[in-house]
């Protein structure tokens, strides 16, 4: 990109990447994952908002999140989650199941305007939500999440791509839910131009792929699950210095299930993040 004198446009964009956006201004996906750390002794809080619509149950999640910057590369954070889930004939509210993540980038490029980044993350959903209720609040089990992802950013276009897999613990019945690889793939695209200090928006388009295995009780498959589910997924971030708002739609476009299962409708989420 050149520069030409006077041009305050293309200097607040500069300064918009070459500052900002490493610290403040850069985000993950909605549904998928990307590299972003925050800076050393940061501190992000957010309430994040989600519906899950299926054939068969709705859940419904309010979530507080903490996330802080260990060093310049090393994020670490808790999520707590409240949800309600019904169904037909019953429903359930409390607390589900405690997030503990990580974040560790480990490659990093900066050129003019661009900025492409590496990360590994690890997260454990701790067996707090109550199993027993109809529906049940968490799966009664501890859970592990390891992933990789790759983001590329600039002052026009972003693309992440991500890769996860969920290895879900047995619970006291000897039932366990089926290990989850989730594949993520996000373009996003600023229309405008940005300039230091003014409020930003990014248009994004996420492909999610779950692919889950079969639940098993007490070592035996569960014929009537496991598969796999793709989803496109339109959304939006916008900034305004250290606040930011979020939201994606979660639509499905392919579906292979084992048997009868219960099928999604849509996912919506609205993340609401604040920065200091």
């Amino acid at each position: 990109m050149k520069i030409r004198k006077g041009n305050k446009h293309n200097i607040g964009a500069v300064l918009f990447l070459t500052t900002a956006s490493t610290s403040i201004f850069a985000h993950d996906p909605n549904f998928g994952i990307g590299p972003h750390v925050l800076f050393k002794n940061g501190i992000e809080t957010a309430l994040e908002t989600q519906i899950n619509q299926s054939a068969a149950q709705n859940t419904n999640i309010i979530g507080y999140q903490m996330t802080y910057g260990i060093t310049g590369n090393w994020s670490a954070g808790a999520t707590l989650p409240y949800s309600e889930r019904k169904n037909d004939t019953q429903i359930s509210t409390g607390m589900s199941d405690i997030k503990l993540f990580t974040k560790y980038r480990f490659w990093r490029l900066d050129s003019l305007g661009v900025q492409e980044s590496a990360a590994i993350m690890f997260a454990a959903n701790l067996n707090n939500g109550d199993s027993t209720t109809k529906p049940p609040l968490g799966n009664g089990a501890n859970d592990l999440v390891t992933g990789l992802t790759y983001g590329y950013e600039s002052i026009k276009w972003y693309r992440w791509s991500s890769i996860r897999y969920r290895y879900n613990g047995e619970n006291n019945a000897g039932r366990r839910l089926g290990n989850k690889t989730l594949i993520d793939f996000v373009a996003g695209w600023r229309p405008v131009t940005p300039e230091y200090k003014k409020p930003d928006t990014v248009w994004l388009l996420e492909l999610n792929t779950e692919i889950t295995e079969n639940n098993t009780i007490n070592g035996n498959k569960v014929a009537t699950s496991g598969g796999v589910e793709s989803f496109i997924t339109p959304g939006i971030f916008w900034t305004y210095r250290n606040f930011a708002i979020k939201s994606g739609l979660q639509l499905p476009v392919y579906r292979n299930l084992n048997n009868a299962q219960n099928k999604s409708n849509f996912r919506l989420k609205t993340t609401f993040e604040w920065h200091m």
